[in-house]
């Protein structure tokens, strides 16, 4: 007897271990499906709806909530993702989209062509607040030809439009896109308690779920996206392990962390970072002052505080990653001369200096680092600096909604790879002009580049608006800055992308 019990005991034994063996084989997968990651992240966002955001930070997560009918990816093509392909007419005037069989939203409905027409439509709609809505005013109809094919046409061919076409698609019938986000992306959204987290989940039923056909299925079931404005908290909860994860660590934030639990990988931030000059304020509606400033900046020396001497020199309102339009020439327009800046001072009627308020986000480290260096380095040609930091939210509404500001230094970034996405904010009556900058020339220029259906000469029309704003010193361009991701060494798979956005779907837990 006791023979048979010891015999089965170990039979079941072996099958349990066999039992457990295979559940670690499948959870691999398993494990890559049902864990959890937090997040820390510096601002609320500031809406659910992909029409009304305003922030950076807003556009870092809706990126994986929502999606286009193409999408970029991390080399900064555009992939067709609602969309299955696409065709663009040989006068770049007719965009025909063929939709992706199976694509659903998160609310559990198929997407059909109408809902992409009045997707279309809702951002084209000024008064949806989305920030793309001027690029659609080039758009002649939207048309669902049939169940799967939209018809786009254009008033004037455009060979740059593709890219607005990343512009969420949203279902027809929602009446709460604020509280009810419903997109077709990897997660979607679960809840959200102001200025403490937003909670997303794993999209069962993404259109591609193994990621065989260009999509970037989600490997982490849940994650929790936890605001801590205090960018000093927000390193020590990574320390502690409170949070996974966390973006755009200053280099001496870096550089704290344990190597043997904490992985740092470096990118950049893809914006310019820059002390952007309020053009409507006495002082700095002279241009002889603005570059006065120009001239006063010691990029090195910024580099050297704020990021271990990392960075790449902007010196226009383009950062490196646009490529074509990108103009590194430009970087060199004003070299240090402190003589020559007081030189300009005085010229300008301001020979002892001025007074001048750079007011700076209290949550970016990097931008108020950068405000104490210029500080100093304006200072030695007799400009009294005065930093005020702000909460990120008075920062929104207060500068960059009210223009009530004299100075600031932030990051600008693109919502899209385009020109328009970083140079329409320059146009004298657009509503995101928030340095207030008023060049008739620049205004013509840019027209005429929007309004030109030649690659080349679109191009040309565009490098030369980087030039009116460096020969203007619409503001004092900087860098675009390095970013440092400190993430715990339980997960791995974090990519950076040429846009200021955060590929949640592509980190999976290490092996």
């Amino acid at each position: 007897m006791k023979k048979w019990f010891t015999t089965v005991l170990t039979l079941v034994l072996v099958l349990s271990a066999l039992a457990a063996a295979l559940c670690g084989c499948a959870g691999g997968k398993t494990e890559s499906t049902s864990s959890s990651i937090t997040v820390g992240i510096a601002n609320d966002i500031d809406s659910l709806d992909p029409n009304k955001t305003v922030t950076a930070g807003t556009r870092e997560v809706l990126f994986n909530i929502y999606e286009g009918l193409v999408k970029p990816d991390s080399s900064g093509n555009l992939n067709p993702a609602v969309a299955e392909s696409y065709t663009i007419s040989d006068d770049a005037r007719v965009y025909t989209f063929t939709l992706r069989d199976g694509v659903k939203f998160h609310n559990g409905a198929k997407v059909t062509a109408e809902d992409v027409v009045f997707s279309i439509n809702r951002c084209a709609d000024a008064s949806s607040g989305n920030q793309l809505a001027p690029a659609f005013d080039s758009i002649e109809s939207v048309e669902a030809v049939d169940d799967k094919t939209v018809v786009i046409t254009l008033k004037e061919g455009d060979s740059e439009f593709l890219p607005y076409l990343t512009t969420a698609i949203v279902p027809k019938n929602n009446d709460d896109y604020e509280n009810h986000p419903a997109g077709t992306g990897p997660y979607m959204f679960v809840s959200r308690s102001p200025q403490e987290n937003v909670v997303l989940k794993k999209f069962a039923d993404y259109w591609d779920p193994d990621g065989t056909k260009g999509g970037t299925p989600a490997h982490i079931d849940n994650v929790t996206l936890k605001i801590i404005s205090n960018p000093d908290m927000l390193v020590m909860n990574l320390e502690g392990g409170s949070v996974d994860m966390i973006f755009h660590l200053s280099a001496s934030q870096a550089a704290q962390l344990d190597e043997s639990k904490f992985t740092v990988t470096e990118g950049t931030m893809n914006l310019v970072q820059a002390l952007y000059l309020n053009n409507a304020v006495p002082e700095l509606a002279v241009p002889e002052v603005r570059k006065a400033l120009c001239y006063a900046l010691d990029r090195t020396e910024v580099f050297d505080a704020v990021s271990d001497g990392k960075g790449t020199p902007v010196g226009s309102a383009m950062y490196p990653a646009y490529g074509k339009y990108y103009l590194s020439e430009l970087n060199d327009a004003y070299p240090t001369n402190l003589d020559k800046a007081k030189e300009l001072l005085a010229e300008a009627g301001y020979p002892d200096g001025f007074d001048l308020e750079i007011t700076v986000p209290s949550n970016y480290r990097q931008h108020v680092d950068t405000a104490q260096v210029l500080s100093e380095q304006l200072k030695r040609i007799g400009v009294n600096v005065s930093i005020k930091q702000v909460e990120w939210e008075s920062w929104v509404s207060d500068v960059y909604q009210g223009r009530s500001y004299v100075s600031t230094v932030v990051g600008v970034d693109a919502n899209t790879l385009s020109a328009p996405a970083m140079l329409s904010r320059y146009v004298s009556t657009a509503s995101n002009n928030f340095v207030n900058f008023q060049n008739s020339e620049f205004d013509e220029t840019y027209a005429l580049a929007v309004e030109s259906t030649d690659d080349a000469q679109k191009t040309e029309a565009y490098k030369k608006c980087l030039t009116i704003l460096s020969d203007e010193a619409a503001s004092v361009y900087i860098q675009d800055l390095p970013d440092l991701v400190g993430m715990s060494n339980k997960f791995t798979g974090y990519t950076f992308y040429p846009l200021y956005v955060v590929d949640l779907a592509a980190i999976r837990p290490a092996e």
